[in-house]
């Protein structure tokens, strides 16, 4: 038996030895953790374990305790002060008691200012900002109602109706728009007020404006394997929204800059932004990136279909899966057409048309038609300044035995990852199982590669770097969902970005729900790093949320998570077979 494994198996075994012994009841709380809380929602959950032959009384109330020993209780609470009472109970054995108390603080109304003064400013975006002429910066602020905002003693706020801010005065909004004079360079934003009765009172921004001149570098090189463009500058737990990786020591044009991003002109009706780790900056006389299109030419070899397009300068790209019938599009920025023909060999495998067009100043498009009605993956890189598409073709042999997977544990080490009600972390149950599949997987006679096959840290960004390396066929990241609601939220889902890839996540999809588990739903354009490579179809699985005691319950039974696995290789198998329909 693996090690890991073997200390999972024993140290689960002894929880659940003393989960049973009916002389030692005990509570053991994952959430709170602490016994004095202050929050400020009135929806709170109380989550833990005892043993599986206690039973559990909060408030008085009998709360369900899964065989696990894992219990969930909902608190409804009420301002101020709420005590919970949580008792656990054995027969012949002294009760043990815990008591939790939340301390509810319902959210302040806002008030308005009852003195001439600026409470807040807001800027629209937000940070240290590099702008030029012609681009607006947005204001809210809060300051004494009835006054006069100006910025930069030029630009008018207004003041906003009550009716629009929920019955608060005092909010005033507006924009500033830069102009071709301002020279400002790190100047702070000052907004000045002036009361009602002729006080005068100015304050400014803790961030900086700089306004983009002639002497200021404008084209900056792409450096590392991980640069990438995102389209604005939204951020969630997934990070900011992704246009697609690119290769290094490609041009872009800077036209400015919010934070820690620069902002990117594609086209001249494109822009996006890119954080700054993934730059360097040119010095001034540099040229902005620009090429006119020469030979296209598509080919193959024993591995891969190519096409590559010639130019004169490394360009920013981008590319999107279609279906019905498969193509790959890829816009090039900055490129303006002056090809007449497109050489296309006998030795296409997957490639089975290839076209171009302008679609606006500065976008050339190549549309590349395949023969098969499955994405199998693409890969875009630079050889010298010519950009090359790679592309996969279908497999000859569709049977597992032939294929590579790539199988991925999902957290690891420091990263644990959702933790479950009886303290079990997501890091453990995700390796058991990937361990799991990957036997499974070999039985079939597949080649199967893993980022990790123990207990141990390991990057996502290296996760990427190691399977664009490795190039698998497919690739399986295995995860468990988990909710702030551990008595509401649960289902098996999957996750996809492209829709090309999006087959292999419904088939091991369709088959989950087989397992009697909730649906969760099958997602797609998902911006989650191992969902993010174009190189090979993938799919994130978050096999059920282990937030959810009965879900935990199940996904620690080693039966279901055999089950599972089987679940998993009978959707591959089934993507697989549907790949050899006509």
């Amino acid at each position: 038996m693996n090690r890991f494994l073997f200390i999972l198996f024993v140290s689960f075994i002894a929880t659940a030895s003393k989960a049973q012994n009916p002389g030692k009841p005990f509570i053991r709380l994952t959430d709170p953790l602490k016994e004095q809380n202050t929050v400020n929602t009135s929806r709170r959950f109380i989550v833990g374990s005892t043993c599986s032959t206690c039973s559990i009384t909060i408030k008085g109330e009998s709360v369900k305790v899964y065989p696990t020993g894992a219990f969930a209780y909902e608190c409804r609470l009420d301002s101020g002060k709420n005590e919970y009472l949580v008792q656990a109970m054995v027969a012949n054995s002294k009760p043990v008691t815990r008591k939790i108390t939340y301390t509810y603080l319902p959210p302040v109304p806002e008030k308005e200012l009852n003195a001439p003064g600026i409470e807040r400013i807001q800027t629209y975006p937000e940070g240290d900002l590099i702008l030029r002429p012609g681009e607006r910066i947005g204001f809210r602020v809060k300051a004494y109602p009835g006054s006069s905002l100006l910025v930069f003693e030029r630009i008018s706020l207004y003041e906003l109706p009550d009716s629009v801010t929920g019955g608060l005065k005092g909010i005033y909004q507006g924009e500033y728009v830069i102009r071709e004079t301002d020279t400002f360079a790190n100047r702070k934003i000052s907004v000045g007020l002036i009361s009602p009765d002729g006080q005068r009172i100015i304050r400014e921004t803790t961030s900086t404006l700089t306004v983009m001149n002639d002497t200021m570098p404008d084209v900056a090189i792409t450096r590392g394997r991980l640069a990438h463009l995102e389209y604005g500058l939204g951020d969630d737990r997934l990070g900011g929204a992704k246009v697609g990786y690119i290769d290094s020591l490609i041009r872009l044009s800077i036209i400015g800059k919010v934070g820690t991003h620069w902002k990117v002109r594609l086209a001249p009706s494109r822009t996006a932004y890119i954080p700054e780790e993934h730059v360097t900056m040119m010095p001034k006389g540099i040229l902005r990136p620009a090429s006119l299109t020469g030979k296209i030419k598509a080919y193959g070899d024993s591995l891969f279909d190519y096409t590559e397009v010639q130019l004169f300068n490394r360009l920013p790209y981008q590319s999107f899966q279609l279906t019905d019938p498969s193509r790959i599009v890829v816009d090039i920025f900055g490129a303006t057409g002056n090809t007449n023909w497109i050489d296309q060999l006998s030795n296409l495998r997957e490639i089975k048309q290839v076209d171009y067009e302008q679609v606006s100043d500065d976008i050339f498009r190549v549309t590349i038609q395949l023969k098969h009605r499955q994405h199998w993956g693409h890969r875009i890189y630079y050889r010298d300044n010519n950009l090359v598409i790679q592309i996969k073709p279908q497999p000859t042999n569709l049977s597992l035995n032939q294929l590579i997977i790539a199988v991925d544990a999902g957290h690891g080490g420091t990263n644990t990852g959702a933790g479950g009600p009886t303290g079990v972390s997501e890091k453990e149950l995700t390796l058991a199982v990937s361990l799991k599949l990957k036997k499974a997987l070999e039985r079939e006679g597949a080649k199967v590669i893993m980022t990790r096959e123990k207990e141990m840290f390991f990057d996502n960004k290296e996760r990427i770097l190691f399977y664009r390396d490795s190039t698998p066929d497919l690739l399986l990241s295995i995860h468990l969902n988990s909710s702030a609601d551990p008595i509401s939220s649960g289902g098996t889902s999957t996750f996809y970005r492209y829709i090309g890839f999006r087959p292999l996540s419904q088939s091991i999809y369709k088959r989950m729900l087989e397992l009697g588990l909730r649906d969760y739903g099958n997602n797609g354009s998902f911006n989650f790093m191992l969902n993010s490579p174009t190189e090979y179809p993938n799919a994130l699985v978050e096999m059920l949320f282990l937030s959810n005691p009965a879900e935990e319950m199940l996904i620690l039974d080693e039966g279901f998570q055999q089950q599972a696995v089987q679940k998993i290789v009978e959707g591959i198998n089934d993507f697989l077979q549907e790949c050899k329909q006509p």
